[in-house]
């Protein structure tokens, strides 16, 4: 017998059997990595649906398991490896006062692999007669859950959530626009659910400003690595491109100026990374620059995919997630956005597509863009 936890896919069922050998490689090496991270010994059973991670520690292996994107459900559980049906009647026999009080009632739930010729009712018939407790199928106080596989037996009480979702690179890489505020680590925490690997990029106005969104944004990378296990951060100095852009333009215009500039620059990184698209933080209508005629105007200086994982949230659910996951306390910390700091008073709401091409083409900002990805800082963690 072995004691460890049970692990179940999410939505890898849905794939073609060739992508779901890859997905599955891919999970078992983010929970190998995580696990490993934080040092512990383990040894992962690979099993057609299902994965067995034989530790020692389950208690501390769940806060590590919870945050591993893949994984539908998993359980503290005990494999009787080549077992039988007799050899795990006489364990739940020997046991089952531990686990059910004298007054509860309980339920059997079986799960059994095609392969198992045996009959479900004669499997829970053999286990339910040796266990003296009440039976109550509707809504059991316990359920005993046991699984039946060529490779083994599986017993365990209670399943706990997982983060669902697809493990992280198995869906490619995107390149995510960091601010440092409560958004955009909200909207990579729900692409790397959905299997993209993350690489972050952050403008800052340094010298003009402090520092303090670049902490910031420290701070959120150590955040993210629970979910993510490398982090790659270009930090870029956005300080010239907005003084100019502030100097030489109309005040209603800025802030899209400020932002066609920056998915520009995104774009040119994105493709040196091999990234598939772009990731922001925008929330439909949020701001003046997120309405959908500056969305569209936006977009359109650009090739590349803009993917808006909050497009359709508003404040307040962005900051229910924002808190779920960990990152809203460091984003809620004072900063001087290098957008808000140059912000007018008044910005459109619905912008000229023409008269902004037209002002970009004046202020000609490539040779300036090009002396500011010389100062890039690389962050890898």
């Amino acid at each position: 017998m072995k004691k460890g936890i049970f692990i179940a896919f999410g939505e890898l069922f849905l794939k073609s059997p060739g992508v779901q050998k890859i997905f599955k490689k891919r999970l078992i090496n983010n929970i190998s990595f995580f696990l490993k991270k934080e040092n512990f010994e383990f040894k992962i059973y690979p099993f057609r649906e299902r994965i067995f991670l034989e530790i020692p520690q389950e208690k501390k292996v769940k806060k590590i398991i919870k945050n591993i994107f893949g994984i539908s459900w998993f359980a503290k559980s005990l494999f009787f490896e080549k077992s039988n049906l007799k050899g795990v009647s006489d364990f739940i026999a020997k046991n089952y006062k531990d686990w059910i009080e004298k007054n509860e009632t309980y339920a059997i739930r079986l799960r059994k692999g095609s392969e198992i010729k045996e009959p479900r009712n004669k499997i829970i018939e053999e286990i339910a007669k040796r266990i003296k407790r009440k039976v109550d199928l509707e809504s059991p106080k316990r359920e005993v859950f046991v699984e039946v596989r060529k490779e083994g037996w599986f017993l365990y009480f209670k399943k706990e959530k997982g983060a669902g979702g697809l493990p992280v690179s198995s869906s490619g890489k995107v390149l995510a626009l960091i601010s440092g505020g409560i958004d955009s680590p909200v909207a990579a925490y729900f692409m790397a659910k959905r299997g993209a690997e993350n690489v972050w990029l952050h403008f800052h106005s340094f010298p003009l400003v402090s520092q303090r969104s670049i902490e910031k944004v420290k701070k959120l990378a150590q955040i993210f690595l629970k979910f993510q296990p490398k982090l790659k951060i270009f930090l870029f100095p956005f300080s010239k491109i907005q003084m100019k852009i502030k100097t030489q333009s109309p005040p209603k215009y800025r802030v899209l100026l400020y932002r066609r500039a920056m998915i520009k620059i995104a774009e040119n990184l994105a493709q040196k990374e091999n990234c598939y698209a772009l990731v922001t933080g925008e929330s439909l209508g949020q701001v003046s620059s997120q309405t959908l005629p500056n969305l569209e105007i936006i977009e359109k200086a650009v090739s590349i995919p803009i993917l808006r994982p909050l497009i359709g949230f508003d404040k307040e659910g962005i900051i229910k997630m924002a808190k779920e996951i960990g990152t809203y306390e460091i984003s809620i910390l004072p900063q001087e956005d290098c957008c808000t700091l140059f912000t007018p008073k008044h910005a459109t709401a619905k912008g000229n597509l023409k008269k902004i091409e037209e002002i970009e083409k004046k202020l000609s900002l490539k040779k300036i863009i090009k002396e500011s990805q010389k100062e890039i800082e690389i962050l890898d963690y």
